[in-house]
């Protein structure tokens, strides 16, 4: 599985590469260098299902990794369509379905989070439509579970994905892709001790709402 995977993640890569421009900008001075610490990937400003072309500059070595470590918490009403599931699931085999209910299921994935694997999240937690509201109408804004996955967390850096959204390309609701577009991206890395350190409160609810408040200015701020 982890072979069909990088296979999959490596085209997706070469892909993009072929049919997408990409305007990429490094926010922080650690760059490339540092692939290898990465355990935590926060992708923000949600926009499409067509994501994965973000692929495109992340170097083969750490495809290999992702193949292998990475895990995913995704809607389950996403992940049992037919179609997307079975393409998100040979993406990223460790795809962990969460419901939005009041259930076990977050908790279940949280359980699974450690030092050794690769987490991503969106932690806006649905997509923006081209409104810039999400698809019943209200205003996009982060969600707690990013803080639940960094208070698990005890070294390593964070990867910030900032999107500059992929509407153009693909917007919720269209079968099919536009190509020859050029996509903006902007990158950061943080370290995870220095950043928990920064947002440490005495109690878990103030530690969630400081990150929360903090995400909320990146996407504000570092968007491009």
């Amino acid at each position: 599985m982890r072979f069909i995977s990088f296979i999959l993640l490596t085209w997706v890569k070469y892909l993009s590469t072929l049919f997408y421009k990409i305007e990429q900008h490094w926010l922080s001075d650690e760059k490339q260098q540092h692939w290898q610490d990465i355990n935590l990937i926060v992708i923000l400003n949600h926009t499409s299902l067509f994501e994965p072309v973000l692929l495109r500059n992340i170097p083969l070595s750490f495809l290999w990794r992702m193949s292998n470590q990475l895990m995913v918490p995704g809607a389950d009403n996403t992940l049992q369509r037919p179609i997307v599931g079975k393409v998100l699931y040979s993406l990223v085999p460790g795809c962990i379905p969460i419901s939005r209910k009041n259930d076990d299921t977050w908790t279940d994935f949280l359980n699974k989070v450690n030092d050794k694997k690769i987490t991503a999240i969106l932690p806006e937690g649905r997509m923006k439509r081209p409104t810039g509201l999400d698809k019943h109408g209200n205003e996009m804004t982060v969600r707690g579970g990013v803080a639940d996955i960094i208070s698990r967390l005890n070294k390593g850096k964070i990867l910030f994905v900032y999107s500059g959204g992929l509407h153009h390309i693909q917007s919720p609701g269209d079968k099919f892709p536009k190509v020859f577009k050029k996509i903006k991206l902007n990158l950061e890395v943080v370290d995870i001790t220095q950043y928990k350190y920064l947002h440490q409160a005495e109690h878990e609810d103030k530690f969630k709402t400081n990150v929360i408040n903090d995400m909320q200015q990146r996407l504000k701020s570092k968007i491009p």
